[in-house]
């Protein structure tokens, strides 16, 4: 333990646990230069543990996300089901938690909730292909003993996440991906439907406005009117891979959760971009770059999947906590801050030890946390 970890410790013991949120500047000096809401807002964000000598008990933890980048125009209805949708879910987790579910269990559940609700972009509602199907794609991965499995050009699995579970689970593989993925899961005897089904008569509008601009639409859950008013953003504005994007939401979902045995797990899954090219593969399958779970923490990402598969996002946090001995909420502020260079993405994190954090750098993220002293928060921006 270095001089300045020491510091902290000491602090840590000094500050009784229910003043620390009072006393955040002690606590996370790295942050001074941040307002005093935004210090107050992580320390709540954070669960400590208690310590006995060297000793850190686990408690359980839970951080799942609907996706960052979030336009600052969406209409508060659409706010208001989005945080409906997040609350809901993360009470399927926190229910479980509370039973004595592995963690492992608990990220499966609450991301299958995810890709069954069309609110956000994963399972039913997924976005379109320029080809006007659906080609979706999940992981999951298992800190203890990192054991993980993936998916990707899924069209009929009602349940991706699962899929990549099985693949863990059931293969001698890590990956699986188009039809392969789809002759084991008809194997495996897992449930598929038609791809009509993942298809919403509003995501086949947001697809011909897409394909009217030449763009890459990421939050086509912007009604038809606003978002073609809208392609003012467009001009001069945010470009990825060379084209323009109208509004800047990719609404892939994910959990991070650290269950009362001290084991964590991480899950992420969507749809892609509205008006992919077909086959096109994102960051949320690729262990380590949208997802991550090991020792020392547990982590899905969010956003501009190519700006994260450069950064290998996700494993940076836990490799940040391992080599230069950061708590969590600092690592995820640092590789939010270094690794994305001009990237734009979110991501969420719980540690073994029981804390929570999040980081965004772009104008807001679907999020929602809980922990087992009942801090329970869900929110979209900052």
């Amino acid at each position: 333990m270095n001089d300045r970890e020491l510091h902290r410790h000491r602090l840590s013991w000094l500050i009784p646990y229910k003043y620390r949120a009072i006393y955040p500047c002690l606590l996370l000096q790295h942050n001074t230069h941040e307002p005093t809401e935004q210090q107050e807002r992580r320390e709540r964000s954070a669960q400590h543990t208690t310590t006995s000598g060297s000793t850190r008990m686990a408690r359980w933890a839970i951080a799942i996300h609907g996706g960052a980048g979030v336009d600052p125009n969406l209409p508060v209805h659409r706010q208001e089901e989005a945080e409906r949708v997040l609350a809901r879910c993360l009470q399927v987790g926190v229910d479980m938690l509370r039973s004595g579910a592995a963690a492992l269990d608990v990220v499966d559940a609450v991301v299958r909730e995810l890709e069954t609700d069309p609110c956000f972009n994963s399972g039913r509602g997924s976005a379109l292909t320029r080809a006007g199907t659906v080609e979706m794609e999940a992981s999951i991965m298992d800190g203890h003993g990192r054991r993980c499995g993936a998916v990707s050009g899924v069209s009929t699995v009602r349940n991706p996440v699962s899929l990549a579970r099985r693949v863990m689970d059931k293969s001698p593989h890590s990956y699986l991906a188009f039809n392969g993925a789809e002759d084991f899961a008809r194997e495996q005897g897992m449930e598929t439907v038609d791809n009509s089904y993942f298809i919403t008569e509003e995501n086949v509008g947001m697809l011909k406005l897409a394909k009217e601009s030449n763009s890459i639409l990421f939050d086509y859950r912007i009604p038809l009117a606003e978002a073609a008013a809208s392609e003012s953003h467009t001009n001069g504005g945010m470009v990825m891979n060379g084209l323009p994007i109208s509004i800047y939401a990719p609404e892939t979902v994910g959990c991070a959760v650290v269950d009362s045995s001290g084991h964590t797990a991480a899950a992420t899954s969507t749809g892609g971009l509205m008006n992919k090219m077909t086959g096109r593969i994102g960051d949320s399958p690729l262990i380590g770059a949208g997802t991550y779970a090991c020792g020392h923490c547990a982590v899905s990402c969010t956003g501009e999947g190519e700006a994260i598969i450069r950064s290998t996002l996700a494993r940076d946090v836990a490799a940040v906590m391992e080599y230069k001995g950061l708590p969590l909420q600092e690592a995820v502020d640092f590789c939010v801050k270094e690794r994305l260079d001009e990237g734009f993405a979110g991501l969420i994190a719980v540690s073994g030890t029981g804390e929570v954090a999040y980081g965004f750098n772009c104008t807001a993220m679907f999020r929602g946390c809980a922990t087992e002293d009942g801090f329970m928060e869900v929110g979209i921006w900052e």
